[in-house]
């Protein structure tokens, strides 16, 4: 199961009001699992930035001036994200910006359902609690000491953990020791992996008395019991 876990950076609110994507970060996961495959993207917005986003993510007009625009990275982030599952916090304001920019160079808009919001989902686990993502990193314990501005490949690395949270636990044993993830000739991950047999079996759980009546209740049922067919 392929996840990619997104953000996003703008000059503003609503794209109806010329408002643009200045910064894309996204993070993969296979399996629940991070690869180690990113995407990261500063985007000219060919316009000014206002100074109340420029205090949120310190991107400048300046800066951004020199940087591709939306429409020659267009089909890099489709081909990174492919249909996959976008794991977005408030998906809904990132969604309406992609698919606002994708409109813009006549490409296909990205279905509602692709997205899986995890402020929704922190809102279901917690009601009444804070749902932003730093309040999420409080409750988590998750380190975001180095989100002093909001970054989009940051700010996505960061959600990863706490996605990975609010789905059942991020299970860190696991990610440090379990089976590398295989990755194809492309990068994307492989699903041809099989778990191995065991090189010995296990040893019986069962004591003596156990067994003693075990077949005790299958003498009981007679010759109709499953237990004395072969197979």
């Amino acid at each position: 199961m392929r996840e990619i876990v997104l953000d996003t950076e703008t000059t503003g609110f609503e794209p109806s009001e010329g408002d643009r994507i200045v910064e894309i970060g996204a993070v993969e996961l296979f399996n629940h699992l991070p690869t180690g495959r990113t995407y990261h993207q500063y985007i000219n917005p060919e316009r000014n930035m206002p100074e109340a986003a420029f205090n949120v993510h310190g991107l400048s007009k300046e800066f951004l001036s020199n940087k591709p625009l939306f429409k020659d990275i267009a089909q890099e982030f489709i081909d990174f994200i492919k249909d996959s599952k976008l794991v977005i916090h408030n998906a809904s304001f990132d969604m309406k910006f992609l698919n606002a920019e994708l409109k813009w160079v006549n490409r296909p808009a990205l279905p509602n359902h692709q997205a899986i919001d995890t402020l929704a989902i922190a809102r279901r686990k917690f009601p009444g609690s804070p749902a932003s993502l730093d309040a999420l990193c409080r409750r988590f314990g998750i380190d975001n000491s180095s989100r002093t501005l909001h970054g989009a490949l940051l700010d996505s690395e960061i959600l990863a953990e706490v996605y990975l949270e609010l789905v059942g636990g991020r299970q860190p044993d696991l990610v440090l020791s379990g089976p590398e993830v295989k990755t194809s000739a492309d990068g994307s991950p492989s699903c041809d992996w099989r778990p191995a047999p065991r090189p010995k079996p296990l040893p019986s759980r069962l004591s003596e008395t156990e067994k003693a009546a075990h077949d005790s209740f299958i003498a009981a049922l007679g010759s109709v019991a499953l237990w004395t067919k072969e197979t």
